[in-house]
C-alpha cells in the first residue's frame, strides 16, 4: 500500500468553550484563558534522586485525565475568589471541527481509500487488505459497527475483465481447431498447426513475465489477438508439406521423406519470415506512442509481437520436425474433400474474371475512394467507455454551502439511487480527508454507486443521470465510471471529455474569457453541462484591520490575527494522554456564539498591560472619549480595531506555466468527442476575447489526435522498413507494388466495419489499422512468392496456366489463415461492450473487416493483376 486516506469519523478533544459575557464580568480575556489552559496540563521529568546505591527518577505528572478535571484549572482570583475554567467557559469533549464526512447507504459512517504502490499487484494488495480487516470484523461487530467490505473495489473489474479475455482467448483456440480440421479433414495436421498456439503463447508469457510485466486485461488482450495468427506460419508450413508429400507418392521414383519435408519446407521459409517479420514491423509504432495512449497499448503490443515472434520460432523448427515424425504415412491420402470442391469452384471463377480486368480495377477504385470519403467523415473518441460495475457520483453545491447541508443532500441523493434495482451500495465522501491530497471544498461530495452483478451499466448510468438532473436543484451533478474519469484526469487534469484551459494575468479578465467560452460550448449540439471552473463566490466575512486604530491601543496587526484566529478556528494549547491516545486541549469561543457572524465584530481583544494602563490612567490621549473607556481593563473590542464586513471571495486560484489559469469542461452526450470538440474549436475561434488572453483545448478529443499524429509518423517510418523487407523478398518493384495493392483494399474492409459498429474511431481502432496492414500483407507475400518459385525454381512457364496454378494451390493456406485469424478475433469482437474487451474489441473489429475484403482481393483480383501486370512476363521473355 502507498497510502490509506480516512473520511468520516470524529477526532476526540477536551475544548473549553468561552463565553464572552462571563470574560467581561471577571475582567479576563481570551488570552488568559489561553493561558490558563496552557497551564493546566503536563507530564514532565523533574531530574532524579541518588543515594549510594539506588537512583531514583522524579517524573511529575500533572496532566488533566478528563473534561471535568480541566474546568477545574485557575485563570485568576478575582475579588479574592478563584475564577476557574468552568466558571467562564464551557469544558466538554466534542469533536474537532471537520473538513469532511463520510456516510454509507445513508447512514453516517467511515470511509477507507487505499492507495496501491506504483506497478503493485491489485487484486493481490486487495486480497491482503480485506484479510486483515476481516480479523477486525469480530471486535466491529462487538461494537455494533457494520463493516462493509466492497464499497468500491476494484480488484471485481480487473477480475471480471481478465476473465473475460481469457475466455475470448479459449473460445478463440477452439473455433481454430475446428477450421483446421474442417478444412484438411485430417487430425495429425490439425495437431502440428494446433501446437503452434501453446507453444507461442507460452514463450511468449515466460519472456513477459521474465521482464516484470504481470497478465493483465491489455497482455492478455494482446494475446488473445494473435491467437487466431499464430498458428499461420505453422498452417502455411504443413499444408505446403502436406501437398508436397502427396505428390511424391505419385512419382515413379519417390524422394525420401526427410527431402521432401525439408525442400517443402524451405520452399516457404523465406516468405513466412518476411511476412512475420513485416507482421512485427508493421507493430513497432506501437511501442513509441506516449502519454497514456503508450501506456495503455505498449503491453498490448509487446504480448502480441511476442506471440507472433514465437510462432515464427515454431514454424521453422517444431513443425518440420513433427510433420516428418507424423505426415510421411499420411502422405498418400487424398486431398480433403472440402478443399476439392472449393478449389474446383475457385479456379473456374478467377479463369472467368481473367478477363474482366477493367471491370475489376473500376470496382476497386471506387471501393477505395468510397473508403477514403467514408473515413474523413468519422467521428472520434479517445477510449470507448468502459464496462466498469460502478459509478462515481460528483455533487457540487454552490460555494458556502455547509457541511450538514451536502451530507443531507448527498443522504436524499443516496435514497434516490438505492431505488434503483441494480445498485447495490451509495458510500458519500464530502469535502476531503483531514491527511488527504484534494482541496475540495465542503460543499463537494463524491458518491461510489457500486452496482450489483449482472447489471447493464450503460442502462443504470442513463437512470441515475437523468434522476439527478431532475430532482435536486442546486447541486451540480457529473457521473463517470471510475477509470473512465481517472483516464480523463491523467489526460487533461479534469474529468470531463472536453475542457478548454484559459490563461492569462488578470483574474477578473479570464473569468469574463471563461465564462463567454461557456456560453458558447453551451450552444453547441451535444454539450452537455458546460460550465467554468467554480473559483469565485466563496461567502466571506471579511475583517480588515485598521492599522491607525490598532497602533493607537498599542496591538499588532499579528496580535489581532490570532486573536481572531483562536476564538473561531481553535487554538491548541496543550495535549493530555490516554494510554496511546494523544487528546488535544483546545480553547476556542462558545460553539453558538462561533456561528453568529454578527457577534464576531464584539470579540475583546487583549491591549498589551503597558499600553492599558497609559489608556486608563489621567493622562490618556484626548480624543478617545468612549474609546478609553472601552479599554478600560486592558483589553478592546475587534471593531474598534478593524472593519467587519461580509463579502463573496475567490477560494481557488489555479496557475500553469506561471499564468492564471481557469478551466472550463463539457461533457458531450449523443454526439463523438472529436465532431464536438471541432465544432467548439471553430466557434470559440469567432470570440473576440480580452486582449491577453490565451486558451488550449485539452481533454480526450487532443489525447485522440495526438494519437493519431504519433502513429502517422511513426507508421511512416515503419513503411519504409516494410518497403526494405519486401525489396529484399523479390527484389522487384512490380513484384512489390502488387504486394502493397492489397493495403487500400484492406483499408475498405476496416472501413465498413467502422462504420457499421458507429462510425467512431478511436485509438484502438487507429490501432487496428497498423495490425491489420501487418496481417493482411502477409497472404499477399505468400500468393507472388508462390507465382514466383512456380516459375523460377520448377521452370513452370510464364502464362495464364502458372497463375492459375499457383492460385489454386494458395487456396488453402490463404483462406485457413484468413479464416482462423478472424474467428480468433471473433469472441473479442462480439463482445467487444463488455468489461476487459472495450479496448481490443475496435481493434479486432477493424480487422475482421479488413481481412474479409483483403482475401478477397487475395483471392480474385490479386490472381488477374499478376497475370497482366506480373514480372515473369519480363523473366520468360
Amino acid at each position: 500500500m502507498a497510502q490509506v486516506t480516512l473520511f468520516g469519523g470524529e477526532v476526540r478533544q477536551f475544548q473549553v468553550q468561552v463565553n464572552p459575557d462571563y470574560l467581561t464580568a471577571h475582567h479576563l480575556t481570551l488570552t488568559d484563558i489561553l493561558d490558563a489552559t496552557r497551564q493546566a496540563t503536563g507530564v514532565r521529568g523533574a531530574g532524579f534522586q541518588e543515594n549510594s546505591s539506588q537512583r531514583l527518577i522524579l517524573r511529575v505528572d500533572a496532566q488533566v485525565r478528563s473534561a471535568d478535571e480541566l474546568s477545574q484549572a485557575v485563570i485568576a482570583t478575582f475579588e479574592g475568589t478563584p475564577v476557574r475554567l468552568k466558571d467562564v467557559a464551557y469544558v466538554r469533549e466534542g469533536p474537532e471541527p471537520k473538513f469532511g464526512d463520510a456516510a454509507i447507504n445513508g447512514q453516517p459512517g467511515m470511509t477507507l481509500v487505499v492507495y496501491k504502490q506504483y506497478e503493485s499487484d491489485t487484486i493481490d494488495i486487495t486480497r491482503r487488505v480485506e484479510a486483515e480487516l476481516d480479523k477486525l470484523r469480530p471486535d466491529l461487530e462487538r461494537e455494533g459497527i457494520t463493516y462493509h467490505s466492497a464499497l468500491f473495489r476494484q480488484a471485481d473489474f480487473i477480475t471480471h475483465a481478465v476473465g473475460n479475455v481469457t475466455e475470448s482467448l479459449l473460445i478463440g483456440a477452439v473455433l481454430v481447431a475446428i477450421v483446421l480440421f474442417v478444412f484438411l479433414f485430417n487430425l495429425r495436421i490439425a495437431f502440428i498447426s494446433l501446437t503452434a498456439i501453446p507453444l507461442s503463447l507460452l514463450g511468449a508469457v515466460f519472456v513477459l513475465r521474465a521482464f516484470g510485466v504481470s497478465l493483465n486485461t491489455l497482455t492478455l488482450g494482446g494475446l488473445a489477438i494473435a491467437v487466431g495468427e499464430v498458428v499461420d506460419d505453422a498452417i502455411i508450413d504443413v499444408e505446403n508439406i502436406f501437398r508436397r508429400l502427396r505428390e511424391n507418392t505419385r512419382l515413379g521414383h519417390p524422394r525420401s521423406a526427410i527431402e521432401v519435408v525439408l525442400s517443402a519446407s524451405l520452399e516457404v521459409r523465406s516468405a513466412v519470415v518476411y511476412a512475420t517479420f513485416i507482421v512485427t514491423l508493421v507493430f513497432v509504432p506501437v511501442f513509441f506512442l506516449t502519454g497514456l495512449q503508450g501506456r495503455l497499448f505498449s503491453p498490448l503490443g509487446y504480448a502480441y509481437v511476442l506471440a507472433v515472434l514465437a510462432s515464427l520460432g515454431v514454424a521453422l523448427t517444431v513443425t518440420p520436425a513433427l510433420s516428418l515424425l507424423l505426415l510421411p504415412r499420411a502422405g498418400g491420402a487424398e486431398e480433403p474433400p472440402l478443399l476439392r470442391r472449393l478449389q474446383g469452384g475457385y479456379e473456374w471463377l478467377v479463369r472467368r474474371l481473367d478477363g474482366q480486368l477493367p471491370l475489376l480495377v473500376t470496382v476497386v477504385v471506387v471501393l477505395i475512394a468510397a473508403a477514403g470519403w467514408a473515413l474523413s467523415q468519422f467521428g472520434g473518441e479517445f477510449l470507448p467507455e468502459l464496462r466498469e460495475n460502478n459509478y462515481v457520483v460528483h455533487m457540487q453545491g454552490i460555494p458556502g454551502t455547509s457541511l450538514p447541508q451536502s451530507m443531507a443532500a448527498g443522504n436524499a441523493v443516496t435514497q434516490e439511487l438505492l431505488k434503483n434495482p441494480d445498485v447495490l451500495s451509495v458510500s458519500q465522501q464530502a469535502g476531503r480527508a483531514e491527511l488527504g491530497e484534494d482541496t475540495w471544498g465542503v460543499e463537494y461530495s463524491e458518491l461510489e454507486v457500486n452496482l450489483k452483478p449482472g447489471s447493464d451499466p450503460e442502462a443504470v448510468g442513463q437512470t441515475v443521470k437523468s434522476a439527478l438532473r431532475d430532482k435536486f436543484a442546486g447541486f451540480n451533478f457529473q457521473v463517470f465510471s471510475f477509470l473512465s474519469e481517472r483516464i480523463q484526469e491523467t489526460i487533461s487534469g479534469s474529468i470531463a471529455p472536453v475542457a478548454v484551459k484559459v490563461y492569462g494575468n488578470d483574474l477578473a479578465t479570464v473569468d469574463r474569457a471563461a465564462q463567454d467560452i461557456a456560453r458558447v460550448l453551451g450552444t453547441i449540439p451535444g454539450n452537455d453541462n458546460a460550465r467554468p471552473e467554480v473559483q469565485t463566490g466563496q461567502p466571506e466575512l471579511v475583517i480588515r484591520v485598521r492599522p491607525e486604530a490598532a497602533a493607537l491601543h498599542g496591538l499588532r496587526n499579528t496580535q489581532i490575527l490570532e486573536a481572531v484566529s483562536a476564538a473561531y478556528q481553535g487554538a491548541e494549547v496543550g495535549q493530555t494522554y490516554e494510554g496511546n491516545r494523544v487528546i488535544a486541549l483546545v480553547v476556542h469561543l462558545d460553539e453558538k456564539l462561533r456561528n453568529e457572524p454578527e457577534k464576531v465584530a464584539n470579540l475583546w481583544i487583549s491591549v498589551p498591560a503597558s499600553q492599558a494602563q497609559v489608556q486608563s490612567g489621567p493622562s490618556s490621549s484626548p480624543g478617545l472619549g468612549t474609546q478609553a473607556l472601552e479599554a478600560a481593563g486592558g483589553r478592546v473590542q475587534l471593531k474598534q480595531v478593524a472593519d467587519v464586513y461580509l463579502s463573496d471571495g475567490r477560494f481557488l486560484i489555479t496557475h500553469e506555466g506561471g499564468r492564471r489559469v481557469r478551466l472550463v469542461t463539457c461533457n458531450v452526450q449523443g454526439r463523438d468527442v472529436q465532431s464536438f470538440a471541432a465544432d467548439a474549436e471553430a466557434r470559440v475561434k469567432e470570440l473576440n476575447l480580452p486582449s491577453g488572453v490565451s486558451y488550449t483545448f485539452t481533454g480526450a478529443s487532443g489525447a485522440k489526435q495526438a494519437a493519431q499524429r504519433e502513429l502517422l509518423w511513426l507508421g511512416l517510418a515503419s513503411a519504409s522498413g516494410i518497403l526494405l523487407l519486401l525489396w529484399m523478398a523479390f527484389g522487384s518493384l512490380r513484384k512489390l507494388l502488387l504486394v502493397l495493392v492489397n493495403l487500400p483494399f484492406a483499408l475498405v474492409g476496416g472501413v465498413a466495419a467502422v462504420y457499421m459498429a458507429g462510425g467512431v474511431l478511436d485509438v484502438g481502432s487507429l490501432i487496428g489499422f497498423v495490425t491489420l496492414f501487418g496481417i493482411t500483407t502477409r497472404n499477399s507475400i505468400m500468393m507472388v512468392s508462390h507465382w514466383q518459385h512456380l516459375h523460377e525454381v520448377e521452370g513452370m512457364p510464364w502464362g495464364p496456366e502458372l497463375v492459375f496454378r499457383g492460385a489454386r494451390e494458395r487456396l488453402a493456406p490463404v483462406l485457413m489463415t484468413a479464416l482462423v485469424t478472424a474467428l480468433g478475433l471473433l469472441p473479442i469482437a462480439i463482445g467487444s461492450g463488455q468489461a476487459g474487451r472495450e479496448i481490443e474489441g475496435p481493434m479486432a473489429l477493424v480487422i475482421l473487416g479488413g481481412l474479409a475484403t483483403s482475401t478477397a482481393l487475395n483471392l480474385f483480383v490479386l490472381p488477374v493483376l499478376y497475370r497482366h501486370f506480373g514480372v515473369g512476363r519480363q523473366i520468360s521473355a
